[in-house]
């Protein structure tokens, strides 16, 4: 059975919220603060954090950055009355797999906690791409190396430690040079969804991704305008 970490500091909500998750068979620690959240990340494994934005001690934004210093492999949500686009967009740059704002309804957001759990609870089967070969741990491609499963890229004499969702869409390049992979068979695959602030945040990746293979002669990601993205390959791996 699943477990949550459920980060609220509104008692009355936090209860609520608690109650209806473990009715939908979950089990679920509830803590009133960012710092205390933080800290059972680091103490346990969770299957999926739910994490309220404005918090005492340590706001949401600021437990979901530091998760990733912490390499803290986690998937997350934000909970939020924060509803501007700016703050959403900032929701999904810092890896958050999904953004409820309030009010919501409880059946929405047990329904949203399942959507998660299923993409992350295993490898998302194929979408209109051709298949996949089975996961492999070490994937080569230009002068790179992918760590898969241990969510490391060595790049250019330098190592980055990668979130999962960065991962996966790496992985799904790597898989297919030279082939373009449209935009809504990426989202569609990874997400399970290709809605706008889904896509936005497809771009935010796509950006990190660039910058973190620059150092690579070999590769180049580049943007089929209207169509999506392909992983440009020269030399020896091609």
């Amino acid at each position: 059975m699943a477990h949550l970490l459920l980060v609220e500091d509104d008692p009355n909500l936090g209860f609520l919220l608690q109650d209806s998750l473990e009715s939908a068979g979950y089990t679920v620690t509830l803590c009133p603060d960012g710092e205390a959240g933080l800290n059972a990340l680091s103490a346990a494994r969770y299957d999926l954090c739910v994490l309220d934005v404005m918090l005492p001690k340590l706001d949401g934004f600021s437990v979901a950055r530091q998760m990733r210093q912490r390499q803290v492999d986690v998937p997350f949500m934000f909970l939020t009355a924060k509803a501007l686009k700016a703050d959403r967009l900032q929701g999904f740059e810092l890896g958050c797999d999904d953004y409820l704002t309030k009010p919501f309804g409880l059946e929405e957001l047990v329904y949203r906690v399942k959507a998660i759990l299923r993409r992350t609870a295993q490898v998302p089967q194929p979408a209109p791409l051709e298949k996949l070969p089975a996961p492999a741990e070490t994937i080569r491609f230009g002068a790179s190396v992918l760590e898969f499963q241990n969510l490391l890229l060595h790049v250019g004499g330098h190592t980055h430690t990668l979130t999962h969702r960065e991962a996966e869409l790496l992985r799904l390049f790597a898989q297919h040079p030279q082939q373009l992979l449209k935009r809504e068979d990426i989202l569609q695959r990874l997400w399970q969804d290709d809605g706008y602030f889904v896509g936005r945040s497809l771009d935010v990746f796509i950006s990190r991704l660039r910058k973190y293979l620059q150092p690579d002669a070999h590769l180049k990601i580049t943007t089929v305008h209207g169509r999506g993205y392909k992983l440009e390959v020269t030399g020896p791996d091609v």
